[in-house]
């Protein structure tokens, strides 16, 4: 398993698809994962520092996993089949639970909890970025500063 960090979401154009990307903590690859809406504005309000009023989900399933006393230890981006990614959510004990990676992101993100990926599905879907083109990458975060949460809604 590889440790993944969340560089940030983006819509896709032409058809208006919210995109979180992830890279590699020690390498070079990043790994796209298509996701809805609601789940891409939920991890930029998380990475933006944004607090809503009332707990989205993800800050309610947070608070529901202490309440129970139980411990997140870890995302795992477990594979990739027919263009689909699968994740679990892996607690202190060994319990796991499948997730939509999206959901599983934006917890691990409100929970400080590390996101590793397969080898298998970062051989499959990851990209390589060489240091000669980090110059895009660092056009992305510049993107990605200028949008909003609120950029996401009604998608």
């Amino acid at each position: 398993m590889n440790e993944l960090r969340v560089v940030g979401v983006r819509v896709e154009l032409p058809v208006n698809q919210p995109i979180v990307l992830l890279k590699e903590a020690d390498g070079d690859r990043y790994l796209p994962i298509w996701i809805g809406a609601v789940e891409a504005s939920a991890i930029a309000f998380e990475q933006q520092g944004v607090r809503p009023a009332r707990p989205l989900t993800h800050d309610l399933l947070r608070d529901v996993i202490g309440a129970l006393g139980a411990r997140l230890e870890a995302v795992h981006i477990t594979d990739l089949r027919d263009g689909v990614f699968y994740a679990e959510l892996v607690f202190a004990g060994g319990a796991r639970v499948s997730a939509r990676p999206s959901d599983a992101i934006a917890l691990a993100l409100r929970s400080g909890t590390t996101i590793l990926g397969e080898e298998a599905v970062l051989a499959e879907a990851g990209i390589s970025i060489p240091d000669e083109q980090e110059d895009e990458v660092e056009k992305f975060r510049e993107f990605l500063d200028t949008i909003s949460p609120d950029d996401f809604a009604g998608q």
